[in-house]
């Protein structure tokens, strides 16, 4: 069974840290590229951004530039988000999906994870 988990979310105070894990099972996720995605309350889900299968990441939300980066373990099938300098309006559902090219467009993947809740509050 193809599966996506996502974990790692949290409460967090504004300017900290958090690192997501994007754990995939029934198949090798080094070979598609992964996609986080987020969802705040009243919104719609928007790309952050994406690892290729060359592991470059693909930024689609400018507030996270210099902020966030992805990086995969392939040893452990898992991708990760990492979140620094987190801010208020970083919080949402984080989801991670996959698929055979990075795109913006929530359309395009194939597979999701249930999504992991993220909230940055003092």
């Amino acid at each position: 069974q193809v599966q996506l988990v996502e974990s790692g979310g949290g409460l967090v105070q504004p300017g900290g840290s958090l690192r997501l894990s994007c754990s995939a099972s029934g198949f090798t996720l080094s070979t598609y590229v992964i996609g986080w995605f987020r969802q705040a309350p009243g919104k719609e889900r928007e790309a952050v951004l994406c690892i290729s299968t060359t592991d470059r990441n693909i930024y689609y939300a400018e507030s996270v530039k210099g902020r966030f980066t992805i990086s995969r373990d392939k040893g452990k099938n898992t991708v990760y988000l990492q979140m620094n300098s987190l801010k208020p309006e970083d919080t949402a559902n984080y989801y991670c999906a996959t698929n055979s090219y990075c795109s913006g467009s929530v359309q395009r993947y194939d597979v999701w994870g249930q999504g992991t809740q993220v909230t940055v509050s003092s």
